[in-house]
């Protein structure tokens, strides 16, 4: 009998260790696993994009939207829906299309491009509006205050060095004593911009000719005008004139009238150089500011427009070459040296 007890005994502590054991183990492999899994994931959410037309620059912002999203934690087609549309520069569109993503229940409205941004500011005071690109938020009457937004409005601005961006002309073409500047009249983001340039023009002792387009139906034959006019053009951040490059290049090639542009892609498609910061970049730190309203820690009235403080020297070598330009080693060594798409052909004129 005292051997059987003793046996039941030991059972029974066996048992225990066991089950302690067993316990133990479990734990263990929740904390390794609680180490390893996010605590909570993200909530699915809704982004309204307004972009106001199709050209490069534009596309190039939208896309680096999406990948600050990613890299902020939204992912689309896993916890983000992205409703894009596009108004193919129709004002008309815009307005209805804005509705139309307000309607979609939108969490962030996103306004790629001043008109864009105007027409998603006309149908809400609620819905969080980011603004990708906006060159004056402030003279585009979107915002009070480039620090102090005081509404469901804040951003990114891509307003460009013009100052250094006429500078870096006068560094590549010294003969030149007149800059032509052609620009939308249409488009209240460019009209501010002529001012500077014009200013920016006469610090360097440059004579100033303002060339203003109605529509894009009047591009190439201003720029043959134009040609025979001024030692170079320059284009400041303008939709109508970006959407139309090619032309733009084209009728210039013809006379071999160098172009300085705003932004980096109109140099890859035949500008001679730019100073200024690259699209994709601004997208991706447009799409950072809307995964902050998205999570919580952030608001449009208190968050500061966000602007760059310096930009990028960006040549094409290969245009300087068509033109007959030298590139000075003290501006090459520091550049950022593109070789753009075929454009040295004048006959590629639309």
């Amino acid at each position: 009998m005292k051997n059987k007890g003793l046996m039941a005994t030991v059972i029974v502590i066996l048992l225990f260790l066991g089950a302690t054991l067993v316990y133990q183990l479990g734990m263990s492999r929740g904390n390794d696993q609680a180490a390893t899994t996010p605590t909570s994931e993200k909530a699915e959410k809704t982004v309204g994009i307004l972009q106001y037309v199709s050209h490069e620059a534009l596309d190039a912002i939208t896309n680096g939207i999406k990948e600050g999203l990613k890299e902020s934690g939204y992912t689309e087609g896993d916890n983000l829906t992205i409703e894009f549309q596009n108004g193919q520069a129709d004002q008309s569109k815009l307005a209805t299309m804005s509705q139309q993503l307000l309607n979609k229940n939108a969490d962030v409205l996103v306004g790629v491009a001043t008109p864009a941004a105007q027409a998603l500011a006309n149908v809400t005071q609620d819905v969080p509006i980011v603004l990708g690109a906006v060159t004056d938020p402030v003279g585009a009457n979107l915002v009070a205050d480039m620090d102090q937004p005081g509404g469901n409005i804040t951003g990114v601005s891509d307003k460009a060095p013009v100052g250094a961006q006429i500078k870096l002309a006068t560094e590549l073409m010294p003969e030149a004593k007149t800059v032509g500047i052609l620009y939308s009249s249409t488009e209240d983001n460019s009209k501010y911009q002529v001012a500077e340039a014009e200013a920016a023009a006469a610090d360097n002792g440059l004579e100033t000719k303002k060339y203003a387009v109605p529509s894009s139906n009047e591009i190439a034959q201003t720029v043959q005008v134009m040609a025979q006019e001024v030692d170079f053009i320059y284009i400041p951040l303008d939709n109508t004139i970006a959407n139309a490059m090619q032309t733009v290049v084209g009728e210039a090639n013809k006379t071999k009238t160098p172009i300085i542009t705003s932004v980096d892609t109109m140099v890859e498609q035949g500008g001679l150089a730019t100073v200024g910061q690259d699209q994709f970049t601004i997208g991706v730190e447009t799409g950072k500011m809307v995964a902050a309203i998205l999570d919580g820690t952030s608001e449009p009235a208190t968050t500061p427009i966000y602007t760059f403080s310096d930009g990028e020297t960006i040549i094409n070598e290969e245009q300087a070459e068509f033109l007959g330009i030298t590139i000075p080693d003290s501006i090459k060594n520091d550049a950022t040296l593109v070789n753009g798409e075929d454009t040295t052909d004048s006959s590629s004129a639309e």
